[in-house]
């Protein structure tokens, strides 16, 4: 009997790894087991992938093929359906050899196609490697390619019996399962043991398997890896990030040593003898009182390097890029102010301060060209990233240091709400304010300069009458109309006062709104493993 399944709604990707769906299509499924909420399989139109499994409905249907083998999940095709009974599988050695090379045992033709376990993966953030003369050009993610059967894995999967030879059943194994100790146990770091293991054991403990979306948010940020314990980086004492227990919970450990740093004079400077121009920024820190100048491809180097190593913080959006009009006066003044709130959020951020490559970046000297790249090379080479961040943070111990995870689940699920609903009104805030400034800009401007022309036009039509009680009256209309341009003059400058500086610190707070999401899923996840390994029915 096929898996298969009928779609109960339209579903567009949106993703790679991702396939649409439409309302009544019939998709054949590789596994019936969902893969957080997700189930793998091909539609009508033959794309294979990923699709919400609340939009389907699985239905038992005969199909002349069987389904295709999964590749997107460390699952056998068809799922984990019992095996046939020991009798079916002999060993090896009690039969005669083959010509070819023997097997432990025969395969099960569901498990022949089965993919090899891919490798973990490192990270979001992939900077191209090419010449420091390019490194300002926009970077590619190269790691969004979807992991093909066998293109990673080094190793075979290997079936083996367990619970011993009462079972009779075979299981699968791979070095994708990890073994971890019951409450309050730390991973072992080793798959499961050959030949069952006796029952007790597996009482006693819990299995993490591996995430099968690889295109999972917890995957690229480490946190799958770190879980299985392959996180494997040396922590020096400088790379510790310490969390301590303040009046609202924990929070990260305050900057022993707080500053600030001034973003000023932008100046338009060339390069190779005029061929190439750009805005350069003057930034002051005033724990050095040492001036440096900076490039937007600076400022958007360094959002890079800290967006990869610190995936569960919010790192704020830099003001967006521009194509046409880069040295115009008004752009570059709203630029400078962006990045002046941008830079006063970085420096007042206990963990971002601190971070080497922000150092480096407010420190180093802007003629030392060998001295940059130095730096530049050491932030891109930084081990404590992916998993092995996990491995810097410090958390406090002792009484009252536990955290119960209903009450944490509790609060996340409250801040996720309130992160949705602020964002929706930040949006709605920003479409209305920026219909109002543009009214304010045009509309306004131009009702009030017809009203003053209109009374303009009136006044040079006293001037036709040459009575001379009618030169005061026909000067008091000209004053009226020159009035109301003014009037027309002060609307259209007005957002500046106002409405733009809003504007600027509610982009900021839209940035981090929108890297919340996938903070909280990295959290939500975090905390499902941690259940799971507890065995606790929260």
């Amino acid at each position: 009997m096929a898996l298969r399944a009928r779609a109960l709604y339209d579903f567009r990707s949106e993703n790679p790894g991702e396939i649409s769906l439409r309302e009544h299509e019939v998709l054949s499924l590789c596994s019936e087991q969902d893969i957080e909420g997700w189930l793998e399989g091909v539609n009508s139109r033959g794309d294979r992938g990923l699709f919400p499994a609340s939009y389907v409905q699985v239905i038992r249907a005969p199909a002349a093929e069987p389904p295709p083998p999964a590749r997107y999940a460390n699952l056998p095709a068809g799922g984990f359906e019992p095996l046939p009974p020991p009798a079916a599988f002999k060993p090896a050695a009690q039969q005669p050899p083959p010509a070819a090379a023997p097997e432990p045992f025969p395969l099960p033709p569901a498990a022949a196609g089965f993919p090899f376990p891919p490798a973990p993966y490192g990270g979001s953030y992939q900077p191209s490697q090419g010449s420091d003369d390019d490194w300002d050009d926009d970077w590619d993610d190269s790691s969004t390619v979807a992991d093909e059967p066998g293109a990673l894995g080094s190793s075979y999967p290997d079936y083996e019996a367990a619970g011993g030879g009462a079972s009779g059943r075979y299981r699968m194994s791979t070095r994708s399962e990890l073994s971890l100790g019951s409450r309050g146990g730390h991973p072992a770091g080793h798959p499961h043991p050959p030949g069952g293991g006796g029952g007790g054991g597996a009482k006693s403990s819990a299995t993490v398997s591996r995430n099968l979306n690889r295109f999972s948010t917890f995957v690229k940020s480490g946190g799958e890896a770190f879980v299985l314990g392959e996180a494997s980086g040396f922590v020096k004492d400088g790379d510790k990030l310490c969390v301590v227990l303040g009046p609202r919970g924990p929070e990260w450990q305050e900057n022993p040593y707080p500053f600030q740093c001034s973003i000023e004079d932008p100046t338009k400077q060339t390069k190779f003898k005029g061929m190439k121009s750009y805005i350069a920024y003057k930034l002051v820190p005033s724990h050095t009182g040492q001036q440096v100048h900076r490039r937007y491809k600076h400022f958007d180097w360094l959002y890079g390097r800290l967006a990869e190593k610190f995936p569960v913080i919010s790192v704020p959006h830099l003001p967006e890029k521009q194509a046409t009009g880069r040295f115009e006066e008004d752009f570059i003044s709203k630029r400078r102010k962006g990045l002046a709130w941008w830079m006063d959020h970085m420096c007042s951020h206990p963990v971002l301060a601190q971070c080497d490559a922000f150092q480096h970046f407010l420190t180093c000297p802007s003629t030392d060209e060998k001295a940059w790249k130095q730096g530049k090379r050491k932030a891109e080479k930084d081990e404590m990233v992916g998993a092995n961040f996990f491995l810097t943070i410090s958390v406090p111990t002792g009484p009252g240091a536990s955290l119960d995870l209903q009450e944490v689940e509790s609060q996340v699920d409250g801040f996720k709400a309130f992160t949705k609903k602020m964002d929706e009104s930040a949006l709605q805030l920003n479409h209305t304010a920026n219909e109002f400034a543009r009214k304010q800009v045009t509309g306004f401007k131009k009702e009030y300069q017809k009203v003053g022309h209109s009374f303009k036009c009136l006044s040079q039509a006293f001037e036709l009458d040459q009575q001379a009680f009618s030169a005061g009256l026909n000067q008091a209309i000209a004053f009226t109309a020159e009035a109301y341009d003014a009037i027309g003059d002060l609307f259209a400058d007005q957002p500046r006062q106002d409405l733009d500086p809003v504007m600027d610190l509610l982009a900021l707070y839209q940035g981090h709104l929108a890297n919340f999401p996938d903070i909280i899923h990295v959290q939500k996840v975090f905390n499902l493993k941690i259940r799971g390994v507890w065995g606790l029915n929260l």
